[in-house]
């Protein structure tokens, strides 16, 4: 008797946590992917990046919370063969030039506010990039245990000034847009 009683009582305690603090859905990771694409006025280049770890957090079909771990590391350029830049890209990319990646393994985002809207959700949080952080507004489509967004980050914002225009004359076609794009596939 004693055993039931302390299982609905724990069963009760899950219930009652879950309904006043939401639901945690965790990201599978290995499952979902970062496309970015960074332009020049040259061209452009893409590549991938991986998630270390991601949640969403639900009342009900609402999200109310959540937060992501990109692991820099995993910075890969996609639009290259090995031996035709790729490396040297890539090294340039994980350089302070760029993401200093050997300081800052990881960039983090922080879901703060989620409103549903006709078209998915308009999320606002606190996006961490190079131990520089900045409040970031996107759109995210939830559907099936999935979660996508397309988002603009304009990576001056996180001291990534290398061939900006805005911060460099003369560039010509050496100039680097300031803003890189992410294209985000979740899966929970």
């Amino acid at each position: 008797m004693k055993t039931r009683l302390k299982t609905l009582i724990l069963g009760i305690a899950v219930l009652v946590a879950t309904a006043t603090f939401g639901q945690k859905k965790e990201i599978k990771t290995s499952e979902s992917i970062i496309n970015w694409t960074g332009k020049k006025v040259t061209g452009s280049h893409t590549g991938t990046l991986k998630l270390s770890s991601g949640f969403l957090v639900f009342e009900g079909e609402n999200i109310t919370g959540g937060e992501f771990t990109v692991d820099m590391t995993t910075l890969i350029v996609t639009d290259l063969e090995a031996g035709k830049g790729k490396e040297k890209l890539e090294g340039h990319l994980n350089s302070d030039d760029f993401f200093g990646v050997k300081n800052h393994k990881n960039a983090k985002l922080i879901v703060k506010k989620a409103s549903k809207g006709d078209k998915g959700y308009k999320i606002s949080g606190d996006l961490t990039i190079k131990g520089k952080t900045n409040p970031i507004t996107f759109d995210l489509l939830v559907a099936d245990n999935k979660a996508s967004t397309t988002l603009k980050v304009d990576r001056t914002k996180y001291d990534i000034k290398y061939g900006s225009g805005s911060f460099f004359e003369n560039l010509g076609d050496k100039a680097i847009n300031n803003e890189f794009e992410l294209v985000v596939d979740l899966k929970m």
